[in-house]
């Protein structure tokens, strides 16, 4: 099994565990071993598993403002975190290659193997509630038919990312492409760099 494909596996059993409960707040026991790319894994689509239902909570019309803004603080958490998973993914990439030789006709990509992994973690997140949208009997037949056709296009885009995901772990591994490792740099959670943060010190 290529990596891409384990990954997306990993992700849909980690999106089924957190559906288990369908609570924010559940502990989810992440079943691989700590310190290994699975348990990162594993990790880092719970997270998107919790935003996305944090998400929702977040577009009720009926909810507390107080509520809100908590979830709001909540999911730009969230949000951080998610990112420092995903810059986390891309060390792993950069130190299993390290020694690979370049190419002198190498190029780098648009995206790293980690921010095309988070698409593919995201995806597995839409799949799972497309599908359930595909289940539903108290939605008219129309409602059903249009999310059958959307559910068709997210597989078909799981297949080619999976797809074009594995083919650049292969080039990165023979050299035809080459990594760096940029870290986002968001300034709005930083106490030096958002002048609203700054300012009231």
């Amino acid at each position: 099994m290529d990596f891409a494909d384990k990954c997306y596996d990993i992700f849909e059993m980690s999106t089924a565990r957190y559906h288990d409960t369908d609570n924010v707040d559940a502990h989810i026991e992440n079943p691989f071993a700590a310190g290994s790319i699975e348990y990162t894994l594993f990790a880092k689509n719970m997270i998107d598993a919790v935003q996305w239902h944090l998400e929702d909570i977040i577009r009720d019309p009926e909810i507390d403002p107080v509520e809100a803004l908590a979830l709001k603080r909540r999911i730009d958490a969230s949000n951080q975190e998610r990112t420092d998973m995903v810059e986390e993914l891309d060390s792993y990439f950069r130190g299993k290659y390290a020694g690979v030789p370049v190419l002198p006709d190498a190029t780098i990509n648009t995206e790293s193997p980690a921010w095309a992994l988070d698409r593919l973690s995201i995806l597995a997140l839409k799949i799972y509630h497309m599908e359930a949208e595909t289940a539903r009997t108290d939605a008219d037949p129309a409602h059903v038919t249009r999310c059958a056709d959307k559910l068709a296009v997210l597989r078909e885009q799981r297949t080619d990312l999976v797809t074009a995901i594995n083919q650049l772990i292969a080039d990165i591994e023979s050299g035809r492409k080459y990594m760096k490792v940029y870290r986002q740099m968001k300034m709005y959670n930083d106490p030096d760099t958002n002048p609203v943060l700054y300012g009231n010190k």
